[in-house]
């Protein structure tokens, strides 16, 4: 720094403000080498307080003379990143900062090219589309459509123009059931339970249920139940009880509860109680969807299936009840509008429970459906989760009020 001249004092008589922009003093010499004491280090010596106040007396410096030095004020900015403006160490190159760039609104902007003197401007981005709406739950409602009409002409041709064929329907159906019930367990919990016996089984109660009743069906049952255990034993023994469990489990679960479907089928008017048996319980799902999508608030089971509202159940009972009641005093022989009534709100709560069922063991097995054979349904267990535990209600109900 070179030597600041010496301030000659205030002028006699004037008052002294001290320093005029409150720099501290420093010593005296401001000499190059900064001996200020004689030493090699240029440690300038003083008082104690000078640090504090600012401003030191030197030693030789006449009494009411003093030095005044104007330092460069320290700002966040003072001292630039290494590479620019500053040499991070002594002798190190200077190299200046890349002058600042502002384009104009709607000109490309450019990056630096190998060339000097030449940037390649950078091709304009398209603006990312906003992701389509999903379909409540996720499915894909055209297809949803679709596949119930195709469903529904099945049953339909199947009911009306030779009533067994339908027989064969349910068997199909409960057949693919076990099968995706049985995949998903083996898959996420790798519990084998055995499928042949449970298919030949799950036939063998339809059949027997529909040709001669309810007994037969149910000893069906049990002789399925003593052929899981004995197909059972030719794996080893680790989790024999887990897996035969299982596949008693599936044997009434899927099969068994569709024998009653054979069994409404069997009586003189079978084609008509499956019809009013059906519409009931797609009633029950439609009116629950529908009210719940427009006025559900309060979740019914947020733990099982968080999409499920007590309005939307309520919605689901309330056109069920309808569909009951027209359904029971047109196509049922000796049926009342009231048996509808209560046959529609039975099969209502029925359903819901069913399809609350089935979304336990998906969530127990962390899967959303369980299988992928029928496009915007998913398995066919996903169709028949509300109609299994409902079968047995309505076959006993129209056995109650018309007779089997």
């Amino acid at each position: 720094m070179p030597p600041v001249p010496a301030d000659p004092g205030p002028h006699p008589g004037a008052p002294d403000h001290g320093p005029a922009n409150g720099a501290a003093s420093g010593p005296s010499d401001g000499s190059s080498n900064g001996a200020g004491d004689g030493s090699s280090n240029g440690a300038a010596s003083g008082p104690s307080n000078g640090a504090a106040n600012g401003r030191a007396e030197q030693p030789g410096t006449p009494p009411g003379v003093t030095e005044t030095v104007v330092l460069r004020a320290i700002t966040d900015d003072a001292t630039p990143a290494p590479g620019h403006g500053a040499p991070p160490y002594p002798g190190a190159p200077v190299h200046p900062a890349p002058p600042q760039r502002h384009w104009a609104a709607g000109q490309p902007p450019f990056v630096p090219s190998s060339h000097p003197g030449q940037e390649t401007p950078v091709a304009a981005q398209p603006a990312p589309q906003p992701e389509p709406r999903k379909q409540r739950g996720g499915r894909n409602l055209q297809a949803a459509i679709g596949v119930g009409v195709g469903l529904g002409v099945v049953i339909i041709a199947s009911l009306f123009v030779v009533k067994a064929l339908f027989l064969f329907v349910v068997m199909a159906a409960a057949s693919v059931g076990v099968w995706e019930l049985t995949s998903r367990l083996s898959e996420r919990k790798q519990i084998k339970a055995p499928l042949i016996p449970l298919v030949v089984g799950g036939i063998a109660m339809i059949a027997t249920g529909y040709w001669a009743g309810v007994e037969w069906a149910a000893a069906s049952l049990a002789l399925t139940g003593l052929a899981v255990m004995v197909w059972r034993m030719a794996e080893p023994p680790e989790n024999y009880l887990r897996d035969i469990t299982a596949g008693v489990f599936t044997a009434f679960y899927v099969p068994f509860l569709a024998t009653f479907v054979a069994m409404m089928l069997a009586a003189d008017d079978g084609p008509q109680r499956i019809v009013l048996f059906l519409i009931v319980t797609i009633c029950s799902d439609t009116g629950a969807y529908a009210v719940g999508y427009k006025f559900g608030r309060t979740k019914l089971a947020p733990t099982i299936s968080p999409g499920k509202t007590r309005e939307g159940l309520a919605g689901g009972i309330g056109l069920s009840m309808l569909a009951g009641a027209v359904l029971m005093q047109l196509i049922i022989d000796g049926g009342s509008w009231w048996q509808g009534l209560i046959l529609g709100g039975c099969a209502a709560v029925t359903a819901t429970l069913g399809d609350l069922g089935e979304s336990m063991i998906k969530r127990d097995l962390g899967i959303k459906d369980m299988g992928t054979l029928l496009p915007g349904h998913g398995g066919i267990m996903d169709r028949l989760d509300s109609l299994l535990p409902t079968a047995p209600v309505v076959w006993l109900l129209l056995a109650a009020f018309v007779g089997s």
